[in-house]
């Protein structure tokens, strides 16, 4: 996670066509998210940023993809929250200390 002025920006790695959608853990310095749809028409961007809104708690218009819409790796920024802010919100849901590496 990256401080910038006025919230965050949120590294992710994205599986879609995943049949257990969620949190997955750490992929390398990124958060390893899993959704259903496939990146087809942007449904899996889509389903990125709603099951992330849900997972900090805050309105999907506070969040955008700013790179990577096209692929796994994206970065996300995070309007209003900080880096601690979000760690916490997110550390019931992910274990920050081990990384999970399969795809």
């Amino acid at each position: 996670m990256l401080p910038i002025a006025g919230g965050s920006v949120l590294r992710l790695h994205v599986r879609p066509g995943a049949s257990r959608p969620g949190l997955a853990g750490l992929h390398g310095d990124a958060l390893a998210i899993r959704v259903g749809a496939r990146p087809i028409g942007g449904a899996a961007n889509r389903e990125v940023l709603d099951l992330l809104a849900r997972a900090l708690g805050v309105p999907g218009s506070s969040l955008e993809i700013v790179a990577g819409g096209g692929g796994r790796d994206k970065r996300v920024r995070v309007r209003g929250l900080g880096p601690e802010i979000i760690r916490s919100r997110l550390a019931p849901l992910v274990r920050f200390d081990r990384t999970e590496t399969h795809d």
